[in-house]
């Protein structure tokens, strides 16, 4: 595994994958292709983005020119965070996660298969699933995703498992429960209320907060995702679970314990089209034959979560605006950045 090429390596999960590979041994090289969209942001590599093993190349993956450039310079693994990946987002964007999350991929594995990648890993979700009232998806269960996120992510995973069955590219499929942890931009549930409620602002929670989601540490996904790139069999995909099942209402009292608010705070609004039940993924599969196994216990997690934002205030402050709402950093003009090792 001397050279692994990351997508989206300057997004949350990305990111955190990169300064954990980057330590290994056996790895030589890790090159960062990353749009550097809204939620993509160089700061979150902290000091990895000075190692010398490190080159980071600002670009789309549905530039299939950039794509192939990159896929000769010898990456012997892929590893494919790349993706629009806010739910609420994807309900008036579908098209821009249509194109990302299925067209980018297909861009991928085909320049992958072109150039002889050794490995290649998708990162994918549990909600992919749909929702079940009761009982755990196993990794052959059907796809049945309900809100358009689920829906490109599904297809995305189909054409990535398409490549291994047409072309023989050595490819896995990973599908998490929803991560949380330290620099996660501030749209999704847990930094979203977490940055508020440092505020003294008000939360709310969709119907009455009964929303049933696994919370797993993002390290612990990231380990999960190591595991499979060096040991995961082509063609397989692998649930990687193991969190706290927790409803939006049970997850908000954490957070609210944590930044010393009150129920006073909360507010509840009419529910979203589509907003799933339960998510539940069985990591059994994971768990036996790669020996994964989560080690972040819920509570200290989101402490340490918190605690982040406490101490990082510069990280998101300057995302919110005088109304209150995350919004979008300004989307970087469509040239190709490239910083060299040792920079």
């Amino acid at each position: 595994m001397r050279h692994v090429l990351v997508t989206g390596g300057a997004g949350f999960i990305g990111s955190h994958f990169v300064k954990r590979i980057i330590k290994a041994e056996d790895v030589v090289r890790v090159t960062v292709l990353d749009a550097l969209t809204y939620a993509g942001r160089i700061e979150n590599l902290g000091t990895a983005f000075l190692s010398d093993k490190l080159r980071f190349v600002q670009g789309d993956v549905q530039d299939a020119a950039a794509v192939d450039e990159l896929m000769s310079s010898g990456p012997t693994a892929v590893v494919h965070f790349a993706a629009e990946s806010h739910v609420d987002r994807s309900y008036g964007a579908a098209d821009g996660f249509l194109s990302t999350n299925v067209l980018g991929t297909q861009v991928l594995v085909r320049a992958a298969h072109r150039h002889g990648v050794e490995k290649f890993v998708h990162v994918s979700t549990d909600e992919v699933y749909g929702p079940l009232l009761r009982g755990e998806a196993t990794e052959e269960a059907p796809l049945r995703p309900t809100v358009p996120y689920a829906v490109s992510k599904a297809a995305g995973d189909l054409v990535a498992l398409g490549a291994h069955s047409t072309l023989g590219l050595p490819l896995c499929v990973t599908r998490s429960s929803n991560n949380y942890g330290p620099n996660q931009y501030p749209e999704k549930i847990i930094p979203f209320f977490v940055t508020r409620l440092l505020r003294g602002m008000t939360v709310t929670l969709h119907d009455r907060g009964q929303h049933v989601r696994n919370w797993l540490h993002v390290e612990d996904n990231c380990a999960g995702i190591e595991a499979v790139l060096r040991k995961g069999e082509p063609g397989e995909v692998y649930n990687l679970g193991g969190g706290a099942d927790l409803s939006c209402k049970e997850l908000t009292g954490y957070l609210l314990a944590l930044c010393g608010a009150t129920w006073d705070a909360v507010g509840y609004i009419p529910d979203r089209p589509a907003n799933d039940a339960r998510y539940a993924i069985d990591w059994t599969k994971a768990r036996d034959q790669l020996g994964y196994r989560p080690q972040h216990r819920l509570d200290d997690g989101l402490a340490e979560t918190a605690e982040w934002y406490r101490r990082n205030v510069d990280r998101w402050a300057p995302l919110m605006t005088d109304s209150r709402t995350v919004v979008p950093a300004a989307r970087p003009a469509r040239v190709p950045l490239e910083l060299p090792r040792g920079h």
